[in-house]
């Protein structure tokens, strides 16, 4: 065997085991993935009973809220948002007391004033679908899970392209497969095939995913704070929750003093608020925080909020107003946010499939069920090559080969991916103190 073809067994044993790990979570993952694509679809669907109302006779939103405060006692208004078209109901966030816990309700009002119903905001689909796919309904170690598969999944792609790369000028089964040949032919081509047209779309799904991961994100955040790359608030969560936020930088930003107590506006000034927030002609969905109010990614301020909590980040918008003037006191829009955030934040809208409309949902639509695709027919390769007593992994070469690039691209991935750091240790530890002591394990694992 050539040194070649020891390079390329070597590079296909790393891209199986990468696979074989990768392929449950790939399923998962690109399910739910193209799912959340659709959320606003969704959640117009989920609130399809509180569309279509009449408009004649609709009250201001002061008597809105004082309605929703009578059907919900002792609760508390954290915002309001603008119906997204006429005849919508106006949907408010409030929590209130129950039992020794705090319950949050998104409640829908009527123009009219009626409240016609409230949704648990944690049971919403949306909501349940983001928790599996960013932590797999496991919590923080879901989320590290989820990490560990999409470092390896860059592990998968990259090795993958290597095995694709045309060794000679035919281009069947590098740029369309050969359907006719039937056979392992037929699978193979399938998945080399479709793994190259995706793999750039993957990827940029896997780097964009990145900020969000626990340990990753903490980690960039962490770097950025030292570096002083950081500009205002950070408006992405991390492992699933937003990042700790400094009090002093948050209002700093806002150029708001912190407010001496946080309580709950008495909706005096909500119907003014929402004239202006009708004005400004914001993207959906724009929402009214009351002064003191509790915020998501920022610590509560002594004034009005008004903020477009859009998706396609490019579009949103913060502006803060004096509680008792009602006199704007600052605007932070997406053009305002440091660089990086800027850069983050296009990510993040494409990862979501709203940075340009119904165009961008279809590509992450092609990129999930190519990925699906690429989960079944790579699982179908290998259940054809397996034999009955062994994992049916490529075997490991037993002559040095010049594997420098690939190490070198392989520690520039682990120096980029602390997850894949650790597991390269973890995997390099089990191989050394128990494959390569146990014949039979090691037989079986084809090392």
């Amino acid at each position: 065997m050539s040194a070649g073809a020891d390079l390329y067994r070597t590079v296909w044993r790393w891209h199986f085991y990468a696979g074989l790990f990768v392929i449950p979570f790939i399923a998962v993952l690109a399910t739910t993935g193209a799912i959340y694509l659709f959320k606003p679809q969704v959640e117009r669907w989920e609130e399809r009973a509180f569309q279509r109302l009449p408009v004649d006779g609709a009250l201001s939103a002061d008597t809105q809220l004082k309605a929703v405060l009578e059907a919900f006692p002792d609760s508390k208004l954290l915002s309001y948002r603008l119906p997204e078209r006429a005849g919508d109901a106006v949907a408010m966030v409030v929590t209130r007391p129950v039992s020794a816990a705090v319950e949050t309700l998104h409640v829908f009002v009527s123009p009219q004033g009626q409240v016609l119903g409230s949704l648990a905001p944690e049971s919403r689909t949306m909501a349940v679908v983001a928790r599996i796919h960013g932590q797999l309904l496991l919590g923080p170690q879901g989320s590290w899970l989820v990490e560990l598969a999409a470092s390896w999944a860059i592990v998968m792609i990259l090795s993958g392209l290597y095995l694709w790369w045309p060794r000679d000028r035919r281009l069947a089964g590098v740029l369309w497969p050969r359907l006719k040949r039937g056979g392992r032919v037929f699978w193979r081509d399938l998945h080399a095939v479709a793994g190259f047209w995706v793999s750039l779309f993957t990827l940029c799904l896997l780097v964009t995913g990145l900020p969000w991961a626990a340990v990753w994100g903490s980690a960039f955040r962490t770097v950025r704070a030292e570096m002083g790359w950081m500009k205002g608030l950070q408006q992405w969560t991390i492992g699933g929750a937003p990042a700790a936020v400094d009090n002093d930088a948050s209002h700093a930003s806002h150029g708001v003093a912190q407010p001496a107590r946080s309580e709950n506006a008495r909706g005096d000034d909500l119907q003014a608020m929402v004239s202006i927030a009708t004005r400004k002609g914001l993207a959906f969905p724009v929402v009214i925080i009351p002064p003191g109010a509790p915020q998501r990614f920022a610590a509560p301020v002594a004034a009005w909020t008004i903020k477009s909590d859009a998706q396609n980040r490019p579009l949103q918008s913060t502006i803060l107003y004096d509680p008792t003037t009602l006199q704007q006191l600052s605007r932070e829009d997406f053009a305002d946010r440091h660089p990086i955030d800027r850069v983050i934040g296009y990510g993040v809208a494409w990862h979501e499939g709203q940075l340009f409309g119904w165009v961008n949902q279809l590509i992450g639509v092609f990129t999930a069920i190519s990925l699906i695709a690429l989960a079944v027919t790579g699982f179908v390769m290998w259940r054809q090559r397996k034999p009955e007593s062994s994992l049916g992994a490529p075997s490991r070469t037993q002559r040095p080969i010049d594997a420098r690039p690939f190490v070198l691209i392989l520690l520039l991935l682990a120096l980029v991916l602390p997850m894949l750091a650790i597991s390269l240790v973890l995997v390099a530890t089990l191989d050394r103190v128990i494959v390569r002591r146990n014949a039979r394990i090691a037989n079986w694992l084809g090392a």
